[in-house]
Formats: structure tokens, C-alpha cells, sequence
């Protein structure tokens, strides 16, 4: 049976057709295994590249590869400059700084120094080690940050979804920073995006994997370690969050306020649980509100060279 004839154009249709279809299979392959990495993609595309920051260090505050540290100042940066630490989220079963640069590219332009702290995930990350690598960095911070144009008394946590957790963690129980011989007292403030304060008994795959096996499960809660004297916190989540639930940052506020640390979460319509870290990448920033009320906040705790107790 003979093959029917196609002419030249059509042959160029279907090529542009086969391509287009790998294209998609490729995109959505990407998207569904690192779906952060293609956004960041996206948004240093849709900047033209990363001329406005320089990276000031690429460095390992331990032995596991994924214990690193990526730093990043304005490229025309005039130091010493107030440091925003970000964690990334990922159910403490993913989340590569590398791929958050995005973060970087928004802040460091606005006068900070950001670093994109790594930590050990899945079995060898689980509680209490995402709060000892935390630690850690937060060490390399202290002993390095000023000779890359940082602030080392300037410091704010930031993070999303599981970093949200680490980070709260990491300002309310005191013992992780001490074990690094740390007061988490000189801390600026915390910047939390979609976290989980508030989730025990565990009910899912991705907290019964991290701490199911801690032998008190109710200490493993931010909400078990709210004091007065708290640093300041931004606890920002998207009302339409169905993987983290905003009960979260408003039981945190809630607890906090009534320790004697005024505290308010941050509610935002229309969002859902990714769509308020995507907000700081483009082209989701038209979307202003997370990116608006971080620089905000990161203005007010890091103005003076005093540790302040306002900006709640």
C-alpha cells in the first residue's frame, strides 16, 4: 500500500506540530519534577538575566551537599546591608536554594543581602535536623556575611510552606541557635509565607515522614514555643490554601498575641498555597500584595541599627 504524498509545507506542519508537542511534553515533565526551577527560569528570562544582583558566595556550611549556601547583594550593593535568610519549602522533601534565585532577584535590588539557605531533606533531614542545618547557616551568616557586604546584626528569616516552619522554629525555640552558640533574641524578624505553625496530630505523608518519629510530637509545634519577647513576624497565607491550611498563621498570631506579642496574619484573597512565593517571581509580581507587604515589614524591622520590637 503506497504512503499518500505530502507536499513540502505540509511535511514543515507536521515537523512544527512533532516539535511543539515535544515541547510540551518537555514543559510539563519540568513542571511536574521541579516545577521552582521553571519558574525561576521564567522569571530571570522575563528580567533579562540577573544584572541587577552579584553573587558574593556560593559556599557549604557542612558535609552533605545539600547543607549550602548561595548569597547575593545588589550589583551596585553599598554595604554593610540588613541580610534576609530564605528557606526553601517543599514538605522538608525537596527544595534547592539554587532554584530560588527569584527570591534574590526581587529583594536584593530593594537594598538586602539574601542568602538561599539549603538543609538536609527527606530521612536524614527529618526533625530536629532542618532546625540544626538552620542553625548552622544562620552560624555561616554570622561569621561570614560581613565580608560579602552583609549586616550580621540586621538579620531576618524568611521562608515558605516547610522554610516557613524552619524558620519559626528557629525564632521561637531558643535552643536550636544556642547549640551554635546563637541568641535567636538578635534576630530581626521572620517573614512567614504559607506555614505550618499548628499541625499536630500529623495526617499526612510529608509530616508523618519528618516527625512521626519524634518521641513528643506536641514540642515539634511553633504554636508550643510562642513567647512575649518573640521576634517580630510577618505570617503571610493565601485564604484558598488547601495544603497548608491559614488556621496555621492565625492560631500562630493568635498565640503569639496573647504571650504579649502583638501579631496579626496576613490574609490574602484569591491566593492558594503557591501563588503567594510565586508572586515574587515574574510574570506573577503583578500581583503586589506578598511583595508589598515583605518590603514593608523588612523596612520597618531592619531601619536602626537597634533590635526593635515593633513591626508586628
Amino acid at each position: 500500500m503506497a504512503l499518500p504524498q505530502i507536499g513540502w509545507l505540509g511535511w514543515t506542519g507536521l515537523s512544527l506540530l512533532l516539535l511543539a508537542l515535544v515541547g510540551f511534553v518537555a514543559v510539563r515533565h519540568a513542571l511536574e519534577t521541579n516545577a521552582v526551577a521553571v519558574l525561576d527560569g521564567a522569571d530571570k528570562l522575563l528580567r533579562g538575566g540577573d544584572g541587577t544582583i552579584r553573587q558574593v558566595a556560593a559556599a557549604r556550611y557542612g558535609t552533605d551537599p545539600e547543607q549550602k549556601i548561595e548569597m547575593f547583594v545588589p550589583a551596585n550593593a553599598r554595604g554593610p546591608l540588613p541580610v534576609v535568610v530564605f528557606i526553601p519549602g517543599g514538605g522538608w522533601r525537596s527544595g534547592d536554594p539554587h532554584d530560588y534565585r527569584f527570591i534574590a532577584r526581587a529583594l536584593a535590588p530593594q537594598g538586602y543581602a539574601v542568602v538561599l539557605a539549603g538543609y538536609r531533606l527527606n530521612y536524614h533531614g527529618r526533625f530536629p535536623v532542618m532546625l540544626e542545618d538552620g542553625a548552622m547557616a544562620l552560624r555561616w551568616v554570622a561569621d561570614h556575611a560581613a565580608a560579602h557586604g552583609g549586616d550580621p546584626a540586621r538579620v531576618v528569616l524568611m521562608g515558605h510552606s516547610a522554610g516557613a516552619y524552619n524558620a519559626a522554629m528557629l525564632a521561637l525555640d531558643r535552643r536550636w541557635l544556642a547549640h551554635q552558640r546563637l541568641s535567636a533574641d538578635a534576630l530581626r524578624g521572620v517573614v512567614g509565607l504559607s506555614g505550618p505553625y499548628d499541625f499536630y496530630p500529623f495526617d499526612d505523608s510529608a509530616t508523618i515522614a519528618a516527625f512521626g518519629h519524634a518521641p513528643n510530637p506536641e514540642d515539634t509545634q511553633p504554636i508550643a514555643h510562642v513567647r512575649g519577647d518573640a521576634p517580630p513576624m510577618l505570617l503571610l497565607h493565601g485564604r484558598d490554601d488547601t495544603r497548608v491550611r491559614p488556621r496555621n498563621s492565625v492560631a500562630l498570631a493568635r498565640a503569639l498575641t496573647a504571650a504579649g506579642a502583638p501579631t496579626h496574619a496576613v490574609l490574602l484573597d484569591g491566593m492558594g498555597h503557591e501563588a503567594v512565593i510565586m508572586a515574587f517571581a515574574r510574570p506573577f509580581t503583578r500581583d503586589a500584595r506578598p511583595m508589598d507587604a515583605v518590603l514593608g515589614f523588612l523596612a520597618k524591622v531592619t531601619a536602626s541599627p537597634t533590635v526593635q520590637a515593633a513591626g508586628r
